[in-house]
């Protein structure tokens, strides 16, 4: 099955998502990078629908959804996706998150543990201060004519050397989802993650959770993985020789981790169940 399709949220926002693969398979939730949509992950969909249903949707402000006017919060986004989960009828999920999209990971972890089965957090950070360097990336875009100069701000920090200095038709693909992203849109989750701050609570992440970190990755360094991966209970930390965009970069390595994690079952798994259970009970979602 392949839709295409919109769901409104609380505060009317339209939020534009996609299925791909066989509905009676487990679910998995993918959600993007700042600046990109869900087109992202195009090259991963094949061999990720032989073992799931993949729910791709555009982050508020990107894409096809809507670009309400901001500042957004990580609380908004966090809650578009379960309102998304809602209207779609869906208990739970896997969750696999790249960057900004991690940074929503790392809030369902938290907020809403019983719809999520197995969390991956993918080149991202519990926080990126200090303030005043997103105050002025705000600024800069908000007085922007176009977004060119984002562009190749974001594919430098993106892709290595040789694939720009090459052309690679991908990093071409990304240039065009930055340039098409609505400069209110960008500052937006530019203020939410100027905002955030996960580095105590996410401590209270139970479900299995897989970190993943870029050894070359300047944006949210490896030490920010090492950093999650310490604080989540037993989590697990793998490390690719990447920069910012490993199922770019890496492909084959990406998928196999990703892969390997989802479809390894463990004595933490059953446990959590009952768990979450009980935890969801308090929860407000």
């Amino acid at each position: 099955m392949n839709t295409r399709t919109f769901i409104t949220t609380g505060d009317g926002a339209r939020i534009h998502y996609r299925f791909d693969g066989d509905g009676d398979k487990p679910v998995l939730l993918l959600s993007n990078s700042i600046a990109t949509t869900l087109q992202m992950w195009d090259d991963q969909i094949q061999e990720l629908t032989r073992h799931f249903q993949v729910l791709r949707y555009d982050t508020r402000g990107h894409g096809a959804s809507s670009v309400p006017a901001g500042p957004y919060s990580l609380d908004r986004f966090g809650r578009d996706v379960i309102e998304l989960l809602d209207a779609l009828d869906i208990e739970h999920v896997h969750f696999l998150g790249l960057s900004l999209g991690g940074i929503i990971g790392q809030w369902l972890g938290v907020h809403a543990p019983d719809r999520i089965d197995r969390l991956i957090l993918s080149n991202t950070s519990p926080y990126l201060g200090p303030a005043g360097q997103w105050d002025q990336l705000i600024a800069s875009t908000q007085q922007a004519s176009d977004m060119s100069e984002f562009a190749s701000m974001f594919l430098n920090n993106w892709f290595p050397a040789h694939m720009l200095e090459a052309q690679d038709p991908v990093t071409e693909d990304f240039r065009r989802m930055v340039l098409a992203t609505d400069p209110q849109g960008l500052s937006g989750a530019y203020a939410a993650i100027r905002d955030m701050d996960l580095r105590r609570i996410i401590a209270l992440v139970e479900c299995p959770t897989l970190v993943i970190a870029g050894q070359y990755d300047n944006v949210t360094a490896l030490a920010h993985g090492e950093q999650i991966a310490a604080t989540i209970p037993g989590s697990t930390l793998q490390v690719l020789s990447s920069v910012h965009l490993p199922n770019i970069e890496l492909p084959t390595e990406f998928m196999d981790t990703v892969i390997t994690f989802l479809l390894t079952s463990s004595d933490h798994d059953s446990g959590m169940k009952t768990e979450r259970s009980e935890t969801a009970m308090g929860s407000s979602f």
